[in-house]
């Protein structure tokens, strides 16, 4: 296995609807085949199998096209696609998060999306180049407990916590994949030393860590840590749950370009080697169709990033985020950010 596979398997798994990798693929729509053919696509999916096997299942029955899957964690997905290199079955890589999309579109396996696609998703969400498109976004935010931080005291930017007044206060899901995306972000847009000067200090406050997302707004929410970093759905995931009157954390964001601030994205790309470059231009659009990114906002309160297609009622709007102006793609270089993580302490 080469040192590029062996980097992009390094990434830890989160609780942002991945399925480990090594889970069987199964299908949606029709039997297995080894034939993928004009009408049928291979699918390597990021994104868990009770999310999105009714929406494939729903473009089989609206197109005719069968669609096979497989499903993984994004990054072991990608190191797959690597490590097949043109003899890949896969026709489609529908990943979790930009940085694996960005390693391929690097390593030049990736075609030019549908022109369909790619004008209906703005460039910030789609790669300078074309060969991915957004086709979700999910936003870094600062949850608090207003019972602990009154919102007048929220940070405006994550630097601020490492302020020494947050010691003790501060909860963060280190091993999750979207905090790491963070960070990765942190360091494409403020630079190595400042990076390794917000961890040091991170970490000297003396964080509590989570195993992810989940578990760090419970706490949150239940007064043991007052604030911490997490994606912004969690928060409408739990109170869709117990309900808005049983949940006392709120969502805050970062403002002027901070890291703490970025929307990452869920994508799509078909591979320049596919049999099938028709029926996976189809499969492209229909993510980015009014069905599908209507799908996205109600079952996961993520952004719609097809314009038009307005994100659910209480979502602060997407373009009122203040997010870092960065290349998506550029968030493939997680094993620095790994290293730097562990080399903090707080990993």
């Amino acid at each position: 296995m080469t040192a590029a596979v062996l980097a992009l398997l390094a990434v830890a798994c989160g609780d942002d609807g991945t399925q480990p990798a090594g889970q069987p693929g199964t299908t949606a729509g029709a039997t297995a085949t080894t034939d993928p053919g004009p009408n049928r696509i291979t699918v390597y999916s990021g994104r868990g199998e009770s999310l999105v096997k009714p929406l494939f299942e729903q473009f089989t029955r609206e197109t005719g096209v069968q669609v096979e899957v497989r499903y993984a964690d994004s990054a072991a997905l990608a190191a797959q696609i690597v490590e097949e290199g043109s003899r890949s079955p896969a026709d489609v890589f529908f990943s979790q998060d930009a940085g694996a999309l960005g390693a391929l579109s690097k390593r030049g396996l990736l075609a030019s999306s549908p022109s369909e696609a790619v004008s209906a998703v703005d460039a910030k969400y789609r790669s300078r180049d074309n060969t991915w498109v957004g086709v979700s976004g999910r936003a870094r935010v600062i949850a608090y407990n207003p019972q602990k931080v009154p919102e007048a005291e929220v940070p405006k930017s994550v630097f601020e916590l490492t302020d020494p007044k947050w010691k003790g206060r501060i909860g963060i899901p280190p091993t999750n994949a979207s905090f790491q995306a963070f960070v990765t972000a942190m360091r494409v847009q403020a630079g190595e030393a400042r990076t390794k000067e917000w961890l040091a200090g991170i970490k000297a406050n003396e964080p509590k860590t989570f195993t992810g997302n989940n578990p760090l707004l419970a706490a949150i929410d239940e007064g043991q840590v007052d604030i911490g970093l997490i994606n912004h759905y969690y928060l409408f995931e739990r109170i869709k749950n117990l309900g808005q009157d049983k949940v006392v954390a709120r969502n805050a964001y970062t403002t002027n370009g901070d890291p703490g601030a970025l929307i990452n994205v869920a994508g799509v790309g078909v591979l320049k080697s596919t049999k099938a470059p028709a029926a996976s231009a189809r499969f492209v659009n229909y993510l980015i169709s009014r069905p599908a990114q209507e799908f996205f906002a109600e079952k996961t309160s993520e952004y719609p990033l097809a314009s038009g297609v307005p994100a659910i009622a209480g979502l602060v709007p997407l373009a009122q985020v203040q997010s870092p102006d960065i290349d998506l793609s550029s968030l493939d270089t997680l094993e620095q950010t790994l290293t730097m993580i562990r080399e903090s302490g707080l990993l």
